[in-house]
């Protein structure tokens, strides 16, 4: 995990970042660390998050497509780095927690974490060390969410 942080992209649930942007920065790192898999949010960004889902339009972004092996694909994907999405699910399954794990075993995915008791403990503590994150809402997160359990992915 990699805390990269640029004024030109702030934390901010309403904020688009800029694609090309974010697409540069991104490619820059994977090259320069030579990472083979990114975990990023699909289309829907779990919340609608702007932020979100900007990082998966910048791992989609046109741009970062040239030809490799005579076939267009991403440059993520040239690099030999392959991208797995969260899937983002509907407010009824995001809230109901463990009892989506039944729902998500039954369903297609490329990919599926079902987190122990003591793994979902460790990430709600995590969680709760960034008191700045922890509004009202998110109280509630912790509780109901099924991201919290259970994460369903896509490759992309």
């Amino acid at each position: 995990i990699a805390l990269l942080i640029f004024r030109d992209l702030p934390d901010n649930p309403a904020v688009e970042w800029d694609t090309h942007l974010l697409a540069t920065i991104v490619l820059k790192h994977i090259e320069a660390k030579n990472i083979n898999l990114v975990v990023t949010f699909d289309a829907g960004g779990v919340s609608g998050h702007a932020n979100h889902i900007s990082l998966y339009s910048a791992v989609r972004y046109s741009d970062t497509l040239q030809y490799c092996c005579f076939e267009i694909i991403p440059l993520f994907a040239c690099a030999g780095c392959r991208v797995l999405v969260l899937e983002s699910v509907n407010l009824l399954r995001k809230y109901i927690s463990f009892l989506d794990v039944p729902i998500s075993c039954l369903l297609p995915r490329d990919a599926l974490f079902i987190l122990t008791e003591e793994e979902t403990e460790q990430a709600k503590r995590a969680m709760r060390c960034h008191r700045s994150q922890l509004l009202w809402f998110r109280h509630l997160y912790l509780l109901f969410s099924r991201y919290m359990v259970v994460n369903s992915l896509r490759l992309l």
